[in-house]
């Protein structure tokens, strides 16, 4: 399915513009005629199942990959086999895993950071003053990385990123195992970035981050099949109410699942609760006055781990 936007009528909105792109490691397509565009200071959210190929498309962005075919243009640079240096320093990426050295302080890494990007020595330590303004840290660069809490450490991970001051910065599950607390500032620090201009190219399991982003990109199987604004998914995804289901005690539970398929298109768990939508061949009332009796019903709007399940679990497992 192509997303390339319709409006493209030349690169000056547009960072990263992505067209017909495919990625075959040997017979398989990693990566298949994906197509679409990403807007100057959009935080842009990329989600799939793992295996989808979001990781195999955020390395080609990143000049780490090679694409069997396809056109890809990175702030207006064009990827060029052989010269893909010029896109990788244009952008800016943190790694799911923790890319710092945890046996050197907060200066070290940074040094070492700047040092492999051969950022001229003024302009680092300017840029590196600005950069821990920006996140509010106040305590000595000579603090040994592996004595940071783990936002912390993240946060660092992030202005180690974007030292070099690149116009499009990827992360790639930035906060993966980080305390509920520490995610919510980190999201605050993403949002005052792409107020600055950059783009933010997102990747993430937690859908509740995945509603801060301008618009998802959702994969499945190496394919984009949906492009939207949060609301628009879930609006689209869904033309049926939504009902969650809480039953009364654990044998009311297990009534309510053994009688689901009877009663129910989509029956999913949440917690000690059920998302459910009622079957097409019969009626809302008849069924939510049958299991009102075991269970307490409310209507609710589809939340992004609805459409996430539906079109991305469902179609994986069809």
């Amino acid at each position: 399915m192509n997303f390339l936007s319709k409006e493209i009528k030349g690169m000056d909105n547009f960072v990263v513009i992505v067209n017909h792109l495919y990625v075959k490691f040997g017979n398989f397509y990693a990566v298949s005629d994906v197509s679409f565009s990403v807007r100057c200071g959009e935080i842009f959210g990329f989600l799939g199942a793992n295996g989808a190929g979001k990781t195999t498309t955020i390395r080609v962005l990143c000049g780490l990959i090679v694409p069997t075919s396809g056109e890809v243009i990175i702030d207006s640079e064009y990827f060029i086999k052989g010269k893909e240096n010029r896109i990788k320093q244009k952008v800016g990426y943190m790694s799911q895993k923790f890319t710092l050295y945890d046996d050197l302080s907060i200066e070290e890494n940074l040094d070492f950071t700047a040092a492999l990007r051969q950022i001229p020595a003024d302009v680092y330590s300017a840029r590196k003053k600005q950069l821990f303004e920006f996140i509010g840290f106040n305590k000595s660069s000579d603090i040994i990385i592996a004595d940071l809490p783990g936002g912390q450490k993240q946060e660092i991970a992030l202005i180690a990123s974007i030292l070099h001051d690149p116009q499009i910065v990827f992360l790639d599950e930035p906060t993966a195992g980080v305390a509920p607390a520490s995610r919510m500032r980190f999201w605050d620090l993403v949002k005052k970035l792409s107020q600055t201009g950059k783009t933010i190219f997102v990747t993430t399991h937690y859908m509740d981050e995945a509603e801060h982003c301008n618009r998802i990109a959702l994969m499945r199987t190496g394919e984009l099949i949906a492009l939207d604004t949060p609301e628009n998914l879930k609006k689209n995804t869904y033309q049926k109410q939504i009902y969650l289901l809480t039953p009364k005690d654990k044998n009311c539970q297990g009534v309510l699942i053994n009688r689901a398929q009877e009663y129910f298109s989509m029956f999913e768990p949440y917690g000690r609760h059920f998302h459910a939508i009622v079957r097409d061949d019969i009626t809302e009332e008849k069924v939510v006055g049958i299991v009102t009796d075991i269970c307490f019903v409310k209507k609710i709007e589809p939340s992004l781990e609805d459409v996430f399940v539906k079109l991305v679990e469902e179609g994986i497992t069809q």
